[in-house]
C-alpha cells in the first residue's frame, strides 16, 4: 500500500504541468491498485534497449496547422537504455525541459500530454488542474487495452491500444460542451524504438462523429537516428539515419 501511494505521488510529480497540480482527492475516485493502462503508459521502461546518443523522431501534426505543416519532436537518449533518466526532448522551439519524477516512460508522452492540457486551458478558459485530473482519473479507471495491428513504415506491427474519453459524464461538461466527447488514443508497440508508435486526440464532429472530427492532434513515430558520441573539442558530427521503420500517417 505504501509503495502504491508513493508511485501515485511520483506520477503526479512527473507529469508536471499535466498532473503536478493535482491534489490527493484526484486519487480518491480510483483504487490503490495501479491500472494496467497506467503501467503501460507511465511505468514501462520504453527506452530500454536504446543505445546511447540515439535520437527518436516523431511527427506532430495538428488539423489546425496549414496543410502539410508538420513539427518534429526529438527525443535524444543520452545514457544507454536511458538508465540515468536523462533523455532530452526538443521541438521547433528548442529544448523542452520536462521533469522525470522517477518514472521510466518515454518522455515524449509527457511532452504530448503537457501540450494538450495547455491547449485545453487556452481553448476553454477552464482551469488546467481540472483537465489534468479528468485525464489522470480516466487512465486510473482501468480502460481496456486492446491488441491492434498498425501500419508502420508499410509493415504491419502489433500494438497495444488504450482509448479514453476523460470528459464523458463530466458534471461540468456544459461549460465546454464542444470537447465532451474528446478521445485520447495511445498506441504502444514494443517493436518500435521507444515503444510509442502513436498518440492522438480527436474532438468529434456533430452527433459524436469521429469520422469527421472537428480537431485532431497526432504524434507518430518516424525514425531512430544514431549519433556518434562527441569527442572532446571535436566538431559537430552529422546524424546518420538508421534503417528503423517510418510511421505512415
Amino acid at each position: 500500500m505504501r509503495l502504491r501511494r508513493e508511485w501515485r505521488r511520483m506520477l503526479a510529480a512527473c507529469i508536471a504541468c499535466v498532473v503536478c497540480q493535482m491534489h490527493a482527492e484526484a486519487f480518491a475516485a480510483g483504487t490503490d491498485e495501479i491500472s494496467a493502462a497506467e503501467r503501460l503508459i507511465f511505468t514501462t521502461d520504453h527506452l530500454h534497449g536504446i543505445e546511447q546518443q540515439t535520437e527518436l523522431d516523431y511527427a506532430l501534426l495538428s488539423s489546425d496547422q496549414p496543410a502539410h505543416s508538420t513539427d518534429v519532436v526529438r527525443v535524444l537518449v543520452v545514457s544507454p537504455d536511458n538508465a540515468k533518466g536523462d533523455a532530452q526532448v526538443s521541438d521547433h522551439s528548442g529544448a523542452v525541459p520536462l521533469p522525470s519524477g522517477g518514472l521510466q516512460c518515454n518522455p515524449v508522452i509527457i511532452y504530448f500530454l503537457e501540450r494538450d492540457i495547455a491547449e485545453m486551458e487556452r481553448l476553454t478558459g477552464g482551469q488546467r488542474r481540472y483537465f489534468q485530473q479528468r485525464l489522470r482519473l480516466a487512465l486510473a479507471a482501468g480502460p481496456r487495452i486492446e491488441t491492434v495491428t498498425s501500419q508502420i513504415g508499410g509493415k504491419s506491427v502489433k500494438a497495444q491500444q488504450i482509448v479514453v474519453q476523460p470528459y464523458l459524464n463530466d458534471p461540468n461538461a456544459e461549460r465546454f460542451a464542444q470537447y465532451t466527447g474528446k478521445r485520447y488514443t495511445f498506441l504502444i508497440a514494443d517493436t518500435v524504438p521507444g515503444q510509442v508508435a502513436l498518440i492522438r486526440t480527436d474532438v468529434p464532429g456533430a452527433n459524436n462523429d469521429f469520422a469527421h472530427p472537428l480537431q485532431t492532434q497526432t504524434l507518430s513515430f518516424q525514425a531512430a537516428l544514431r549519433k556518434l558520441s562527441p569527442r572532446p573539442n571535436a566538431p559537430h558530427v552529422p546524424v546518420k539515419p538508421s534503417d528503423a521503420p517510418r510511421a505512415s500517417r
